[in-house]
């Protein structure tokens, strides 16, 4: 029998980017952190069990995430259109209600 052949790191990275880039966050202004939390999470944690388990490096891009969440936060919030206000109120978000992400 021949072996079974392996996931690339590199193909898990560019499956999961494409993933998130089809979720289109950054056009999702109606809905509220809690509700692009709720849809992000399920399918976060089992790309975390799963890659923290098979290959732990392949966790780090998932923080892909990150960028859209603040794409997203710019598009929502006209006064937070600049990119270093946006990540300070992720980090803010984020620091607020440490179990809101999967992540």
């Amino acid at each position: 029998p021949s072996p079974s052949p392996r996931m690339n790191p590199y193909d898990a990275l560019k499956k999961t980017s494409k993933e998130v880039r089809s979720w289109r966050l950054h056009q999702q202004i109606t809905h509220t952190f809690t509700d692009l939390a709720k849809a992000i999470n399920a399918i976060r944690a089992g790309w975390m069990r799963y890659y923290g388990h098979i290959y732990r490096p392949a966790l780090y891009p998932l923080g892909r995430t990150n960028a859209y969440l603040v794409r997203w936060i710019r598009n929502k919030y006209k006064r937070l259109r600049g990119s270093q206000p946006a990540h300070r109120k992720l980090q803010e978000i984020i620091e607020g209600h440490p179990s809101i992400f999967a992540h």
